[in-house]
């Protein structure tokens, strides 16, 4: 299974710790974002800004957290295609 595809199931399912140590072993654009995302759910904004900036998203103009993660999933499964 792909790592962010663990990160996100790991979120989904509230396994926050296991999510964070995990999705900082991808360097790429897309873990940046979730990277961002495992931080919302967290509740700290500052970083999930800073990881935002990272993934070069506009921290300002995101969804929810179900929607960022639906988003992700969503754009994660097309680079896959």
């Amino acid at each position: 299974m792909n790592i962010l595809l663990t990160v996100l199931t790991d979120l989904r399912s509230g396994r926050w710790t296991e999510a964070h140590n995990l999705v900082q072993q991808d360097h790429s654009l897309m873990g940046a974002w979730l990277h961002g995302i495992v931080h919302i759910q967290e509740g700290d904004l500052e970083d999930a800004e800073y990881w935002y900036g990272n993934a070069q998203r506009n921290f300002r103009e995101r969804g929810t957290l179900q929607q960022e993660m639906e988003k992700f999933e969503a754009e994660l499964k097309a680079q896959a295609e």
